[in-house]
């Protein structure tokens, strides 16, 4: 069995990691386990479930506790404060120590059963990157499925083809894969864009997503809202280039307003009124907010990179001393 040595304690490396991000998930996280165990377990290979407690104020710490009396392999990490739901992730991508990472949340709307089909095809084929793609989201309802048809039709035009389509946060990486992943300075990781952005070899595992076991959505449309931004501006400048053009498109209506009220000077034809001007002041200035607003996005990435603060706090690490990393920073 292969071993590593972490801070000169030799511990053994598990051949595949769950990261399972959590927060306010206190009446799920008892069904999720009672479905992703038994997958575990017959895999025929060592695993650990990485728990990554993002600041729960439900009695989700006391749930992960009562569970890994019986669990072993279950290592929960606990943060601080509530980072968000990717930096949850990168927390439990830094301290994940298998040869195989998957991602998984814990609401079972990602069936767990599929963990196997993925590390399959991922061992069959050498594969770094293995997708859970969604082919049948008819449990969503009609306002996320077709926001979500949206957002991945922005994404794939601004950010490029290769960013699998319907394929959310439920993956398997490789050791390679991971590596890669936590080695980039990221200060607001988007992982469905940048685990296609490292170019691995990659496969996908088809799946009908599920209904929500319990609890409610911990993503609401603000959430939804802000991955988007994120997305846009973390991988293109296409927003300001929109900015430019739509300034470009203003000062050719204000030139045509200006030749027409020339136009009408001209002629005679001039009435004294406030519509044509009310107009043309709340659409330049609505113009100009919305260029600020662009730019004001690209401009809050750079002031969160320049100021250098961790994006989570581990407070708590289940594993043995000797692997633990200073709270939140990466390895």
């Amino acid at each position: 069995m292969d071993t590593m040595v972490v801070m000169d304690a030799e511990i053994t490396v598990p051949g595949l990691s769950v990261v399972v991000p959590v927060f306010n998930e206190q009446d799920v996280l008892p069904l999720f386990a009672r479905r992703l165990r038994p997958v575990l377990d017959g895999l025929g290979v060592s695993y650990e479930v990485l728990a990554v407690d993002d600041g729960s104020a439900d009695a989700t710490p006391a749930v992960l506790a009562r569970m890994r009396l019986d669990w072993p392999q279950l290592r929960v990490v606990r943060l601080r404060r509530n980072a968000g739901h990717q930096n949850a992730l990168t927390a439990g991508l830094h301290r994940a120590r298998g040869r195989h990472v998957v991602s998984i949340d814990v609401d079972l709307q990602d069936p767990p059963e599929v963990i196997a089909d993925m590390l399959r095809l991922a061992e069959s084929e050498r594969l770094d990157i293995v997708y859970g793609v969604r082919t049948d989201r008819s449990t969503d309802s009609l306002f996320k499925r077709e926001t979500a048809g949206i957002y991945y039709r922005l994404i794939r035009r601004v950010v490029g083809a290769e960013v699998p389509h319907n394929a959310g946060d439920f993956r398997l990486l490789s050791r390679t894969a991971v590596d890669a992943l936590t080695a980039l300075p990221e200060p607001e990781p988007v992982y469905r864009l940048l685990v296609p952005w490292l170019g691995l070899p990659s496969g996908e595992v088809p799946y009908a997503r599920e209904k929500r076991a319990a609890g409610r959505s911990q993503y609401p449309l603000a959430k939804m809202i802000r991955l988007a931004l994120d997305s846009v501006t973390g991988f293109s400048a296409a927003p300001l280039r929109v900015a430019t053009w739509l300034g470009c498109a203003g000062i050719a209506l204000c030139l045509a307003m200006a030749a027409a009220v020339l136009g009408a000077y001209l002629w005679g034809s001039v009435v004294p009124g406030w519509t044509s001007m009310f107009v043309a002041l709340v659409f330049l200035g609505a113009l100009q907010l919305l260029c600020l607003g662009l730019l004001g996005e690209y401009v809050a990435r750079v002031f969160t990179s320049v100021q250098g603060r961790p994006p989570y706090i581990v407070t708590y690490d289940s594993a043995a001393t000797g692997t633990r990393r200073p709270a939140g920073v990466p390895s």
